[in-house]
């Protein structure tokens, strides 16, 4: 049996599940929305998401920790207990029986802070804003085993199969370490096919992504790096750790994350099943200094800033424009 056989199946499920119930709330999504104390959006598809992947997780590694997103502190207040009883409706809708406490439990399992040899990180819908605008959002899995990143699970229900005419949309890419990265159908059985990055050498013949907020990424320097090195096709912009897929699979050569405040540290659970997808892929993955991203200090990315993602064959030539801007605009600040 292949490594981590079971745990890819486990997740595989899991993400399958949670971007079902994702795409049930999209579908019907009004106004109702919470805010954390943070002011980012947390949609009902946030909370049933991170129950029904936490709960199959919990039914097969009960030992497991779980690094994810949410907690459900603010589903047991009692204004908001219509809030809950939609979440814990969508769960049920799933065929899952459980009472509206176990359902908080489950959510509660990601509530594990700090590192340990083995675990999992979870964002239940990575891309929040771009899911309310009924955009790209992804269901992002992965799992940590002594800080390396042994398997990836993104659920993009919004991305097509193909770039063919009439495709089905909805994707599953997945990845093990040393087995390969791969794309399967969201909806069907059909058999999953690998996936490989763009072979581009020339960084002129480059197209980038970027998350659609500029405030995830500096949009000005991003196009600082771009005429650096002589490109001129227009961004790909869209949210979540679809623009891991969407390098991954050769739809685009580089995705920049570029820092955009001071002492902000990227969250584990934003890259780690993207970076699993697109190195098993070909391409590489470090932070704006090439340096790779260290998974061993909790929920935070604290030894890094920001994320460069390329076909590999790029990765040099970018890290140096991106150092090259920086370096300038410290200068020029």
């Amino acid at each position: 049996m292949p490594a981590f056989a079971t745990e890819l199946q486990t997740a595989l499920n899991a993400v399958a599940h949670a971007s079902q119930l994702c795409r049930t709330v999209q579908s019907t999504i009004t106004s109702e929305v919470l805010d954390k104390r943070d002011q980012s959006p947390v949609t009902i598809a946030d909370f049933g998401s991170q129950a029904v992947v936490c709960r199959s997780i919990d039914a097969v590694f009960p030992n497991d920790p779980i690094i994810a997103e949410e907690d459900a502190a603010a589903l047991r207040w009692p204004e908001n207990a219509a809030f809950l009883k939609a979440v814990c409706e969508h769960v049920h809708r799933l065929g899952i029986t459980a009472e509206d406490e176990e359902i908080c439990h489950w959510i509660d399992r990601g509530g594990a802070m700090k590192y340990t040899s083995r675990f999992w990180t979870l964002d239940p819908i990575d891309g929040t804003k771009g899911f309310l605008r009924k955009g790209q959002y992804a269901v992002s899995l992965a799992l940590i085993v002594d800080g390396t990143i042994e398997l990836g699970v993104l659920g993009c229900p919004n991305l097509p199969i193909s770039a063919e005419e009439g495709s089905p949309i909805g994707a599953l890419f997945y990845a093990v370490r040393g087995q390969g990265a791969f794309i399967r159908p969201l909806d069907s059985d059909a058999p999953p096919r690998p996936i490989r990055v763009t072979k581009t050498t020339d960084p002129a013949l480059a197209r980038f992504c970027e998350s659609v907020e500029s405030g995830h990424s500096a949009h000005n320097e991003s196009a600082m790096v771009a005429q650096r090195l002589g490109l001129t096709a227009t961004p790909v912009r869209m949210d979540s750790q679809a623009k891991y897929a969407t390098v991954a699979r050769g739809f685009a050569d580089a995705y920049l994350r570029l820092p955009t405040k001071t002492g902000y540290f990227e969250k584990i659970w934003d890259h780690a099943g993207g970076i699993a997808v697109v190195e098993e892929a070909g391409g590489r993955v470090t932070d704006v200094a090439g340096k790779p991203l260290d998974f061993s200090r909790g929920r935070e990315l604290n030894q890094n800033r920001g994320v460069i993602v390329t076909n590999g064959l790029l990765h040099d030539q970018i890290v140096a424009a991106v150092q090259a801007v920086m370096t300038a605009e410290t200068s020029a600040g």
